[in-house]
């Protein structure tokens, strides 16, 4: 039994459980792609419907994580079959269990709220837009937000963080942003708000029909 239940996984050379953060951000992805199309459904159609299933989905996935063992959860499931050719990047399985739970804490709100009482709000939008930060950050730039948090509860000290950020260290010169380079930044948001501003009603006007087929249809 407590090889089924359990969090983390032995590992030669590290003295504590860890999790590989590929497979994890693999899963973050494909929960964040599920949440972002049933919140769009939502909002363009006001079908709740599919939400109501990526929640129940959510909840699942993340309560097997944190209160039976992460290699049964179906999403890392999935993360690991998808990248099961990349070299494993382990991570201390601590941190991650204290930001599962976090996830469990919205999930069962979400859930409670919206699947159990058939209700929406403001509270289940704002839990909506949280979940989605969290997997979007975990999955496109591999920084865990409910990590950042791990410090503040617990006096041991996070260790095998994703891309090693738990380490003080000097950054190398790869990682360092110049002056200008910030300029650059700060030059192209202002040009994406002037396009919007000079080409806003150029840009709402429906395309036409480079080949004429729609018309052809609707003439048949």
């Amino acid at each position: 039994m407590n090889k089924v239940i359990k969090f983390g996984e032995e590992v030669k050379g590290y003295d504590i459980p860890v999790l590989n953060e590929r497979e994890i951000r693999a899963a973050a992805g494909l929960l964040f792609l599920l949440m972002f199309i049933s919140i769009m459904v939502v909002i363009l159609k006001g079908d709740f419907l599919m939400l109501k299933y990526a929640v129940t989905i959510f909840l699942a996935d993340i309560l097997i994580r944190v209160f039976v063992n992460p290699k049964f959860a179906p999403t890392l499931i999935m993360g690991r079959l998808i990248v099961r050719n990349q070299v494993p990047e382990y991570v201390g399985a601590a941190q991650k269990k204290f930001a599962w739970i976090i996830g469990v804490v919205l999930a069962t709100t979400m859930f409670g709220l919206l699947v159990v009482a058939n209700t929406y709000s403001p509270i289940t939008g704002l839990i909506c837009l949280i979940c989605l930060l969290f997997l979007f950050f975990e999955s496109a730039f591999g920084i865990c937000i409910g990590c950042k948090f791990y410090n503040l509860f617990y006096k041991e000290k996070a260790q095998y963080c994703p891309g090693e950020v738990c380490d003080v260290k000097s950054r190398q010169d790869i990682q360092k942003t110049s002056f200008i380079q910030i300029l650059i930044v700060f030059a192209f948001i202002a040009y994406i708000f002037l396009t919007v501003f000079l080409f806003n009603d150029t840009f709402t006007e429906r395309p036409s029909d480079l080949f004429g087929i729609e018309s052809t249809q609707h003439s048949n």
